[in-house]
């Protein structure tokens, strides 16, 4: 074998080939050059069958002489050396974007800047044939066709053209997620298929990117955070979906967004996952899109090839930030539900809590929620309904709240602070118990010895069950399977209030004071929903109470 060098034709049609590998790769590296541009309308049309894409913004545009170097390659304005790798601030910066596609397309670009008239260019790869003047609007129009003309099998190895689209689709809603500001039309062989405008909130994308979510089905908040060692401050914006109201069938829609672009980031994944473990049903994963902007020294881009992947300093710092965010988002405060009722909504969950000691019910938990300065919302019990429901009020409605599932929220979350195991005076004698049944009472470390033939004594069991006169039963049921924590939402199941149970007021009360102090209060462990909230404009429409209340009774100020 000799080693020879390349020629530079090759070198070049294999670098783009790595950066440029679909009609989807065309289309995030000019809509991303369009942000940079600050663009705050970005119009992209594909014709699949003509292997042909259209990016039009109306950015800043390129400057002439500009133009004349843009495809060449790694040439870029966004930065000069290698000091610059650590304080990037665009979406581009390797200046391989132009350059590649022009190796492997016909490109022509028409641009023009504030002050200037405008100029187009074409490039047939290599060299750039012509440049003229050209009336056209502030911005830039990049025109590609005739993509992989020059690599057929590029061509036949990528996917239809439906799945394309698709894939076309996703980068722009990732990319409007990052960027609520701005205006996004998809045309397809010109028929407008995809119409992005968030009006600056991201809150409002969700619901245009998927049809299942309603408005009202998102909260959202912004978090002003410290970054450690720096002195600039750092934004974390958060939307996702209340998990009394929605869900996917698959984790398709944990969205992480850093400093403008959706990245893969599975450490900071499994941060939210955890955070909404035992808020929904089985199979079933949340709806959240997260933004986190920070200083560029603080991220490491260079990296993937599409700047998907990347390294992100103080991580567990940004993890901790994450899990905190969540977990005041879900509280239920005056301004949380202000915001739920503005939208006319039923809306969040209340927090319920334990009631007598036959419940483990302690009037303490009241003192700690007034200690804790949380800004709960204040809801008076005024009745229960059927033996099940509690009825409460608030200053701007009325709720409903299911005492056994709320109740069940609160111990499940006491069990998982303080899973304790005591030991029995009298063992619990279990019969014709299964091997697999055997093996699961030992893996919960609960004691358990042989007490003759086809018996078997538990000698500790979990604290709440010890006075229970149903805890044999309890101890069959957890002898079915699951690991400890499976373990716990089966205890506090069975442990909490059976509905059909007459309570007083007193206790409702100190169920609902207890529930508000609980991490997850929207859904129990099984992810159903806790409570229905009424707001009085609902009510009011409902009854046809169009006018001011009070004056609809001829009372006057």
């Amino acid at each position: 074998m000799t080693i020879k060098k390349l020629p530079l034709e090759v070198i070049k049609l294999i670098a783009a080939g790595e950066v440029i590998n679909s009609l989807a790769a065309v289309v995030r590296e000019l809509a991303e050059n369009s942000l940079d541009a600050k663009a705050h309308k970005i119009v992209v049309s594909i014709y699949p069958q003509l292997w042909k894409v259209q990016v039009a913004d109306n950015g800043e545009g390129i400057k002439k002489d500009d133009l004349l170097v843009c495809t060449q390659p790694h040439t870029t304005s966004k930065i000069a050396n290698k000091e610059d790798l650590c304080h990037i601030k665009t979406l581009g910066f390797r200046g391989e974007g132009l350059h590649s596609i022009a190796q492997l397309a016909h490109l022509h670009i028409a641009s023009r800047t504030e002050n200037d008239c405008g100029y187009e260019i074409f490039s047939d790869g290599n060299h750039i044939t012509v440049i003229n003047p050209i009336a056209i609007a502030l911005g830039t129009i990049i025109t590609v066709e005739n993509l992989f003309h020059n690599i057929p099998l590029r061509r036949q190895g990528n996917p239809p053209f439906k799945k394309q689209i698709k894939q076309i689709q996703t980068i722009i809603g990732q990319l409007s997620l990052c960027h609520p500001h701005v205006t996004w039309q998809l045309f397809v062989d010109d028929k407008l298929t995809l119409y992005i405008n968030g009006n600056n909130q991201t809150k409002k994308i969700l619901p245009q990117l998927l049809k299942t979510i309603k408005y009202t089905d998102l909260t959202s908040q912004q978090i002003i955070l410290n970054t450690p060692q720096e002195n600039n401050k750092s934004f974390l914006d958060l939307v996702l979906g209340l998990p009394d109201r929605i869900s996917r069938p698959r984790p398709d829609w944990v969205k992480i967004g850093l400093n403008g672009r959706v990245i893969k980031s599975p450490e900071l994944e499994s941060i939210i996952y955890s955070s909404f473990h035992r808020t929904l049903g089985r199979d079933r994963f949340p709806v959240i899109f997260l933004h986190l902007q920070t200083s560029p020294q603080q991220i490491d881009w260079n990296l993937h090839p599409a700047k998907a992947e990347v390294y992100l300093h103080n991580l567990e710092f940004w993890q901790q930030q994450i899990k905190q965010a969540i977990e005041d988002i879900f509280k239920i405060t005056d301004n949380n539900i202000n915001n739920n009722f503005q939208n006319q909504r039923v809306e969040k969950i209340l927090q319920v809590a334990e009631n007598k000691p036959i419940y483990q019910i302690e009037q303490k938990t009241t003192q700690n929620e007034e200690s804790s300065g949380l800004g709960l919302i204040q809801l008076e019990v005024i009745a229960q309904s059927r033996n099940t429901y509690i009825v409460a009020e608030h200053s701007q409605g009325m709720w409903l709240i299911e005492q056994h599932i709320a109740h069940e929220r609160i111990l499940y979350e006491q069990l998982q602070n303080n899973w304790q195991l005591v030991s029995l005076e009298q063992p619990i004698i279990l019969e014709n118990l299964l091997p697999k049944q055997i093996e699961q009472l030992i893996n919960l470390q609960l004691e358990i010895d042989t007490f003759g033939e086809d018996l078997w004594a538990i000698r500790k069991i979990p604290q709440i069950l010890a006075h229970r006169n149903d805890n044999q039963e309890a101890l069959i049921e957890l002898s079915w399977g699951g690991n400890v924590d499976d373990a716990m939402v089966a205890v506090a199941c069975r442990s909490a209030i059976r509905n059909g149970t007459k309570l007083t007021l007193s206790e409702m009360q100190n169920i609902v004071n207890q529930w508000k102090i609980t991490r997850n209060p929207h859904t129990c462990p099984h992810g159903r929903p806790i409570y229905l909230a009424l707001d009085e404009s609902s009510l009011y429409r409902f009854f046809r109470r169009h006018w001011v209340l009070g004056k609809s009774h001829g009372l006057n100020d």
